[in-house]
């Protein structure tokens, strides 16, 4: 029943379109490109029930939505080419980073996209051409058709993208700060990679096409960021080919030792950041607050709080629990799991 070609739809400057994408390249699975046009928009919503990409045809008839529920999924259907450990130590791990870069990452795509113009203008004409001219970013433009989508990068960032920059916490006055902390995260990020072709060694998990997502569709698109991170574009654009490059033949995972050095600074900044951010966002939720502050080694945010975050972290709270994780010495040193070992913070009533 899984046999044939499944489609992909969504934008080429969505992070969780080309995060999907990488999975399905990284898998070798059949597919097609189909973009969110202006014209299919209402029957692709319809079946999908939702307003967000991407959104994922299969060939037994599902459309279904939500990389995060999308990519062990996809694991288990192409278990051939497994991209979800069976290490207990670096199963948890897969989706801990998962939902590390899934959400801190969030907040660095959006800023580097809507907070500058020439980004502004870059993305806002490559929605115009995905989304109005069914064109692909890599094709060319006759002068009516540049006229056509010319409103595109005001109308998106004045109706779109500063109001989920400000939501995020991510406005133009943290400018210095999410620079410097993208800097920092991908300086650990390929600090590790120095001795290893994907996160956890010699073959891709769920965590690298979240990242490889955020890399494909903003931070080596968009002007503003590929600028701030000039002195690595060659490696993260040879790490991004990699996941894209199919199955890796004799491909394996390392063992926890072996990546503990590489991987605990990225962890610590999980912890001190990301963990700290997104716990009191599920705090001020659970308590009915629309806003909530909190002080980081960055800085103070203030953003709006977001219930999905408990959701997300529930999802990876069962996965902790299915490899006995919380009582894992390792985990339990790096300090990972106090976030994922919370109750239920957010009620269906609120």
């Amino acid at each position: 029943m899984y046999q044939g070609q499944y489609s992909l739809i969504g934008i080429e400057f969505s992070f969780f379109t080309r995060k999907l994408e990488a999975q399905l390249l990284h898998q070798g699975i059949p597919f097609k490109w189909t973009f969110k046009t202006l014209e299919i928009t209402k029957d692709v919503e319809t079946r999908a029930g939702t307003r967000f990409i991407p959104v994922l045809e299969t060939p037994d008839g599902w459309t279904i939505h939500d990389t995060i529920a999308i990519g062990p999924l996809l694991s288990d259907r192409f278990h051939e080419t497994p991209v979800i450990p069976e290490d207990a130590t670096l199963r948890a791990l897969c989706f801990i980073l998962e939902d590390y870069f899934n959400h801190w990452l969030s907040r660095h795509v959006l800023h580097s996209r809507w907070c500058y113009e020439d980004s502004v203008a870059h993305a806002g004409r490559g929605f115009g051409m995905n989304m109005v001219l069914d064109k692909s970013v890599t094709e060319p433009l006759t002068e009516e058709e540049e006229q056509k989508i010319a409103g595109m990068p005001a109308m998106f960032r004045d109706t779109f993208g500063l109001s989920a920059c400000k939501a995020q916490g991510a406005g133009e006055d943290q400018s210095a700060i999410l620079q410097a902390d993208l800097k920092d995260i991908v300086g650990m990020f390929l600090n590790h990679l120095k001795d290893n072709d994907f996160i956890f060694g010699g073959r891709a998990c769920l965590a690298d096409f979240a990242m490889a997502g955020a890399l494909k569709a903003h931070f080596l698109e968009d002007p503003d960021p590929r600028a701030w991170l000039a002195p690595h574009i060659n490696a993260l654009e040879d790490y991004v080919q990699r996941v894209h490059a199919g199955p890796v033949e004799g491909g394996a995972w390392k063992a926890w030792p072996e990546l503990e050095a590489g991987l605990t600074p990225l962890l610590a900044h999980v912890v001190s950041h990301y963990h700290a951010f997104a716990g009191a966002s599920i705090k001020g939720a659970g308590q009915g607050e629309k806003y909530f502050t909190c002080d980081l080694p960055s800085g103070q945010i203030t953003g709006r709080t977001m219930k999905r975050l408990d959701k997300s972290r529930l999802h990876v709270q069962n996965e902790l629990t299915r490899v006995n994780a919380f009582e894992n010495d390792a985990l339990k040193a790096s300090g990972v799991l106090d976030y994922y070992a919370m109750p239920l913070q957010v009620t269906k009533s609120q």
